[in-house]
């Protein structure tokens, strides 16, 4: 059905702890949800063994690995689950374009620091060249792994500069730095599952502004 592809140039931007919280707030609402992971190092995998083995009564999130090429294993899986969330290397990789030919949307995570912003003037060309060939893609942005000092002006100026960017639609939700996210990875769970109220109302609104431009 949908394709959400997590991906962006830079790694350590909390692609992969936003991928496998967005897959559990899905499954939690009574969606198939399938975690393709694309990336090398494994993390959404890793996540998901981790979450298997606690042996407890949790909603199903699928997961299946896949590396290079994954445009048609990604149109495969859209035709057998409800959403496919694809989880891309943190970098320009045949991985992460093969699957912004095939994705719905392309939501990238960003933190509020000049070597994260500086990559998207490459980003840009890769989501032209990727966008010739997929009309319908949406390109989102939003702050990833933010200061929990809501005043603090390097968000605010992040926003600001993605606003800039051609093609870009910047999402209301930051996600702030937070170790429960970190803790949750490591867990297997999402932050919806663990006792964190603001972590779960970031997520959940987060899936909330993906999910609206899907239906």
């Amino acid at each position: 059905m949908s394709i959400i592809l997590m991906g962006v140039e830079k790694g350590g931007c909390g692609k992969s702890t936003m991928a496998t919280n967005m897959a559990v707030v899905l499954a939690q609402r009574g969606l198939d949800v399938m975690l393709l992971d694309a990336d090398p190092q494994g993390s959404a995998s890793n996540w998901v063994a981790r979450r298997n083995s606690r042996g407890q009564d949790l909603p199903v999130v699928n997961c299946v690995q896949k590396t290079g090429e994954v445009f048609a294993t990604l149109r495969d899986l859209a035709n057998r689950y409800d959403v496919v969330i694809a989880d891309a290397g943190g970098r320009d990789s045949k991985e992460l374009r093969s699957a912004m030919v095939a994705a719905d949307v392309l939501l990238m995570p960003l933190q509020a620091s000049i070597a994260d912003l500086e990559t998207m003037d490459r980003m840009a060309k890769v989501i032209e060249l990727a966008k010739a060939m997929n009309t319908t893609l949406q390109v989102q942005g939003f702050v990833s792994r933010g200061s929990t000092n809501i005043t603090g002006r390097e968000t605010q100026e992040a926003r600001a500069f993605l606003g800039d960017c051609d093609g870009v639609n910047v999402l209301d939700t930051v996600i702030r730095d937070r170790k429960i996210y970190r803790d949750a990875l490591l867990e297997g769970l999402g932050v919806t599952e663990m006792n964190n109220s603001k972590a779960r109302a970031e997520v959940q609104l987060l899936v909330d502004e993906v999910w609206r431009t899907l239906t």
